[in-house]
């Protein structure tokens, strides 16, 4: 049914390992049993599901094309809606037989899953997720962010507007940069990656701002705040509501910038922008792409091949275009199947930790535009990819988005249109 890949899972298919799950060749009782902890309820729940979505497309493709070699990969999940329900899905999941989990969308998620992998020697590859994880977790050892960090999207923003933007900025002398930020890991993680770029680049800060949404009447202060510190641009690490609010509050106090960005929980949203209408045209967004917005003849065959597969199986399946949460989970759960296990052998930790650091993946070899370079145990982004998917959008209409930057998948060019 499905066309094979040049490296299928042939490994697996031979490896007749016991106690792990991996089937001998031609054995098609046997199963890869693989864990998958995303939030489908609560606040984080339709991303959560759209993720684990492309999960579930993943494992098929993979089942499909390796069906005839006996190996199946056999997905169980659990819902954590929370950070607090983390620790009890991650030992549900190893009582059913997974030693590998996949997950899970939410930063707060997130880090409590990296603990919970070092606890319990398991190994866990977050598909979407950016922000940061303690310092003694182990990273490239039983963590794994196949998504961008959080810091790659705050740099990526402040990069883009200081070479990209600024020259087509109206006349101004060097920009003056503000920060405001949720108060959380995910706000944070993006934070100071903006911020230590415009430290590093020597670039002038006016304001860092960081506020909690939970709190009654949040957005006139942290509106107040950025009017007196007379940014010409601001940067944004938010989610949708307080997204939209912090920037309906800024047009209706008439305070002027020259540009804003954001990142990928807020800015880089349909509901951010179809709420903000012509308030957010000109805005722009450091993100991960949605299917829509890659451009296939910057991919390589192979990651041509599986965007065109997974886009329109995602639609037929969903009826509904693959968003970036879709696609990142799909991309980065087929980077593993595919690429990283059948250099395992087998399903024990240690092995697929190995595996999953020795396999290099150019850009553009996933259907989201990035690639594979995982960052050893030791070094400063252990664990980190080295090559993950990122673009710069732009709210180029009301409700319309476009990318921009980088040129080899950009759809439009990069315009400085003025804010409301």
């Amino acid at each position: 049914m499905f066309r094979p890949l040049i490296r299928p899972l042939a490994v697996l298919a031979v490896a007749a390992v016991v106690g792990t799950g991996l089937a001998a060749c031609g054995d098609t009782s046997k199963t890869i049993t693989i864990g998958a902890l995303y939030p489908r309820t609560g606040s984080q729940g339709s991303g959560g599901t759209e993720e684990f979505r492309g999960v579930e497309l993943a494992a098929d493709y993979a089942n499909n094309t390796t069906v005839a070699l006996g190996t199946k990969i056999k997905l169980t999940s659990v819902d954590a809606a929370r950070a607090e329900q983390v620790p009890d899905a991650m030992d549900t999941l190893a009582k059913r037989g997974a030693s590998i989990v996949l997950g899970s969308h939410s930063s707060e998620i997130s880090a409590v899953a990296a603990r919970e992998a070092t606890i319990k020697k398991l190994a866990f590859f977050e598909t979407g997720a950016v922000g940061d994880t303690a310092p003694d977790d182990s990273n490239g050892t039983n963590f794994f962010r196949m998504a961008p960090m959080g810091a790659n999207l705050g740099r990526a923003a402040i990069d883009f507007v200081q070479d990209e933007l600024s020259t087509k900025l109206p006349d101004h002398g060097p920009l003056k940069y503000a920060v405001d930020y949720v108060n959380d890991a995910y706000g944070h993680a993006v934070a100071q990656g903006a911020l230590d770029t415009i430290k590093e680049r020597g670039l002038q800060l006016v304001g860092t701002f960081s506020y909690d949404p939970n709190v009654k009447d949040y957005v006139n202060p942290v509106v107040a705040q950025i009017a007196a510190a007379h940014p010409d641009v601001l940067f944004s690490a938010a989610y949708v509501p307080d997204g939209v609010a912090i920037r309906q509050g800024l047009v209706a106090n008439h305070v002027p910038l020259l540009s804003a960005i954001g990142t990928s929980s807020s800015y880089c949203m349909q509901a951010f922008g179809d709420a903000l209408g012509a308030e957010g045209v000109g805005l722009f967004a450091s993100d991960k792409p949605d299917a829509a917005d890659v451009n296939a003849s910057a991919l390589t065959p192979e990651g041509r091949r599986m965007l065109d597969w997974a886009s329109k199986r995602y639609q037929a399946e969903w009826h509904e275009p693959m968003g970036a949460a879709a696609l990142s989970g799909f991309s980065n759960a087929y980077a593993l199947f595919i690429h990283v296990l059948p250099q395992a052998g087998n399903l024990s930790v240690p092995n697929v930790a190995k595996a999953a650091l020795a396999v290099k993946l150019p850009q553009g070899s996933l259907p989201n535009g990035g690639g594979l370079d995982l960052a050893p145990p030791g070094s400063v982004d252990a664990g980190a990819n080295r090559r993950p998917a990122g673009i710069i959008e732009e709210w180029i209409a009301p409700g319309k988005k476009a990318t921009v930057w980088p040129p080899a998948f950009a759809e439009h060019p990069v315009e400085a249109l003025p804010l409301a």
